[in-house]
């Protein structure tokens, strides 16, 4: 699989977080994105998350239409 880019992306549903790396699970290696919530979540200011890299990656459909699930939208 190639790099993960780092830097701002947009959700689907419109909210921008900034990709900070990819981890591995520590029992099953599987690659892991971090990313930071680029608004106030109600776990505060920049809260970090962790999403199955397959998942971060993968399309949604949502009302019959295909989209990613995040979209790179700057460095």
């Amino acid at each position: 699989m190639e790099e993960m880019q780092k830097g701002i992306y947009e959700h689907y549903k419109g909210k921008r977080y900034e990709v900070i790396g990819v981890a591995h699970h520590s029992e099953t290696v599987e690659e892991l994105v971090v990313y930071k919530a680029l608004y106030k979540t109600e776990f505060g200011e920049d809260s970090l998350w962790v999403r199955p890299r397959v998942m971060f990656s993968e399309n949604v459909i949502v009302e019959g239409k295909e989209f990613p699930r995040f979209r790179f939208i700057q460095d």
